[in-house]
């Protein structure tokens, strides 16, 4: 019996998730690479905000991912009244969830501003109406974010949403004149801003924790004990340092995680290469993002051929249900792509590949039905007299005469969703689907350039590989007598 239970965990792998920020990056690089030597770990990076990175912790999609005190008692537990660990322990427990391993640092919310603004307190924005705001979404959203401080300070301004990794340039660039930051963000050091007195008292200490599956430690109990020694090691300098590798630097997070693990001193952090586009582009994850991309781009398109066709051939024959299942299939073309994974991710009870599958599945099918209907329309009415004259049936005449001829316009339906599924299967990075959207949700938090290239280029290479294997196919059914 030992030795079968030795063997499932020995099979078992421990998964590390992330936020899509720069910190969490790290930290989730840090946590795998700290048990790796002990257990097979992987890190599922950038899987989204807290709501989803949390969803995936309850479902067993991640064992574990780095959270912040204040985050779990006013975002996820959503009791202001809750501050210690072992209070947010008791709580999440029927949930399955702990919460421990403190690393040694905090990283807060905080609103900045140029220096040469008037104001230096949150207060005083109540009488700068005029002052433009532009806040993550995150922070938009969050009980302990723009809508609790907006009621603690009555502040009447409305906020722009803006990503976390363009922030800093948009305020030096004079876009907006108020942002949101963490305490560690690298750019603190780089940019000339005024950090904004929270003098009401209204943000939370964020002391960045552990929060797991209260089962890892049966399930890897030496992966656990590696993960319990990084308590306390991570400083408030270390890890701005560390952000500033990423951002400014341009480093890789597994490089960065590796120097910290091996207590590389700051002489070798400075002089370790930078990589280029070329590095970044070809790095060891490129086929296995590949791989990833193309595999949700063939079955989501697969499926939607398979229910497509039948409907479009349905919506044809059948012109009283053809306005309903034209209407139907077009309304979820009109779902946001991110909107629609949010909304599947609860009801399917999973993040990763399977709601990205059906959210690709339910966008492909607009142009297969609306296709496969109009291809069937088009047939002469005299082929299909004549068919009848020949005494064939109705499936008859479907397989053998009226889908053969539609099937040019049918193939352009498939070629119009397969060039459509390749672009939306990047935003699927943003639940841990994996692809080239990774690069690009990386690229965004760090605001790096060449990784959103390193992601951009190979997908919209993709898509044009994709549209020329479907014109040879038409081309070849072009000469086909």
């Amino acid at each position: 019996m030992q030795l079968a239970a030795d063997v499932v965990l020995a099979d078992d792998v421990l998964r590390i998730g992330s936020k899509r920020f720069t910190e969490s990056y790290i930290l989730g690089e840090i946590l795998t690479q700290s048990v790796q030597a002990t257990t097979r770990a992987e890190h599922r990076l950038g899987l989204g905000n807290t709501a989803i990175v949390f969803e995936a912790l309850k479902t067993g999609a991640i064992d574990a991912y780095p959270e912040y005190t204040g985050t779990i008692s006013h975002e996820i537990l959503k009791r202001k009244d809750i501050d210690s660990l072992e209070d947010m322990s008791k709580a999440l427990a029927p949930l399955g969830i702990g919460v421990g391993i403190p690393l040694g640092f905090s990283n807060g919310y905080a609103l900045a501003t140029r220096r040469d603004a008037q104001v230096s307190r949150v207060s005083g924005l109540e009488h700068a109406p005029g002052m433009t705001i532009g806040l993550s979404h995150e922070f938009i959203g969050r009980i302990d974010g723009w809508p609790g401080l907006a009621k603690r300070y009555g502040l009447q301004q409305k906020p722009i949403g803006l990503d976390h990794g363009l922030a800093y340039e948009a305020l030096t660039a004079r876009q907006v004149d108020v942002i949101d930051i963490y305490t560690t963000d690298a750019k603190l050091r780089q940019y000339p801003l005024r950090i904004l007195d929270d003098d009401a008292g209204y943000f939370p200490r964020y002391d960045a924790v552990l929060l797991f599956r209260l089962d890892l430690a049966e399930r890897f109990p030496r992966a656990w004990k590696a993960l319990q020694g990084l308590e306390g090691k991570i400083s408030q300098d270390r890890m701005v340092s560390m952000n500033a590798a990423a951002e400014i630097d341009g480093k890789s997070f597994k490089d960065i995680a590796r120097s910290f693990l091996h207590a590389a001193s700051a002489r070798t952090d400075n002089t370790d290469a930078t990589p280029g586009f070329a590095d970044k582009l070809f790095d060891e994850s490129f086929w296995r993002l590949m791989r990833d991309h193309i595999t949700l781009v063939l079955l989501s398109v697969s499926m939607a051929a398979l229910a497509g066709i039948p409907l479009g051939v349905l919506a044809a024959f059948q012109p009283r249900l053809r306005q309903a299942v034209m209407a139907i299939v077009g309304v979820l073309q009109t779902v946001p792509s991110l909107a629609l994974l949010a909304m599947l991710i609860p009801l399917l009870g999973t993040i990763g590949t399977v709601p990205a599958l059906v959210a690709l599945f339910l966008y492909a099918l607009l142009p297969v039905v609306r296709n496969t209907c109009t291809g069937i329309e088009q047939i002469s009415p005299g082929l299909r007299m004549a068919a009848l004259a020949l005494g064939m049936r109705t499936w008859h005449r479907l397989l053998h005469i009226e889908l053969p001829l539609a099937l040019p316009v049918i193939l352009a339906g498939l070629k119009t969703a397969a060039v459509m599924s390749v672009g939306t299967a990047t935003i699927a990075a943003f639940i841990g689907a994996g692809g080239f959207g990774e690069r690009i949700a990386t690229g965004l938090a760090v605001n790096d350039n060449d990784m959103l290239l390193a992601g951009a280029l190979p997908a919209a290479f993709l898509a044009l590989v994709i549209q020329g294997l479907f014109e040879l196919g038409e081309w070849t059914l072009r000469r086909r007598p």
